[in-house]
């Protein structure tokens, strides 16, 4: 038969008991509970993929070799466009050079015509008729001689070279052939006559000069 001390400590634990089960669930949670919920941020971390392995090697070093040659090929674009910027302002230099040296060319060759009449006057004029005898022949001589001399010093102000080739060898840069023949005292390509002759201007040929050739004789 129980004792009275067992009676009262079954009865202490059956009233503890009691009191547990009443409580709110709320309270039940907190105690029973321990564990910290989770956070959205370890979550996601959990939830993450694993990161991907590094690539090997050899896939580095075809990247790489990849990266050189478009380096490579921009610099040559780079160069190769600087050469032809270089090549442009060049042209555009010379082409306004050119204009300013060569500007006056059609200038130069009307006034070229003015030369031959001025030339063939004076040499028309017998040299024996200038004499104080004649004086207005003379004095118009010497007006036309000094006319031909100033033209000539504005032609070489400008650059304007007169060439008369007698003599020389015939240069096709220079001369144009308007007969050959053989000439005693000539030797074959010789000039032996010049029937009009020619100008430059800053070392252009803006009129060749009109020439006869010497040939070799016929054997």
């Amino acid at each position: 038969m129980p004792s009275a001390a067992s009676i009262r400590s079954l009865a202490s634990k059956a009233f503890l008991m009691r009191g547990i089960i009443r409580q709110p669930a709320w309270t039940l949670q907190s105690t029973f509970c321990s564990a910290t919920p989770q956070t959205p941020a370890s979550d996601a971390a959990a939830s993450a993929p694993p990161s991907p392995p590094p690539p090997p090697a050899e896939e580095l070093q075809k990247q790489i070799e990849q990266l050189k040659g478009q380096i490579e090929d921009l610099d040559d674009k780079y160069k190769r466009s600087l050469a032809d910027r270089e090549n442009v302002r060049t042209r555009l230099e010379k082409q306004v050079q050119d204009s300013k040296i060569y500007g006056i060319q059609s200038f130069c060759k009307d006034l070229l015509d003015v030369a031959d009449i001025l030339g063939k006057a004076t040499e028309s004029v017998p040299p024996e008729e200038i004499t104080d005898r004649n004086p207005h022949l003379k004095s118009l001589f010497e007006g036309l001689k000094m006319t031909e001399a100033q033209l000539f010093t504005v032609f070489r102000r400008h650059g304007v070279v007169q060439i008369n080739p007698l003599g020389e060898k015939f240069d096709p840069h220079l001369h144009e052939a308007l007969f050959e023949q053989p000439v005693e005292g000539h030797q074959p390509g010789d000039v032996c006559l010049v029937t009009k002759l020619g100008y430059q201007l800053h070392g252009r040929t803006i009129r060749p000069a009109l020439v006869g050739v010497a040939k070799a004789p016929p054997q």
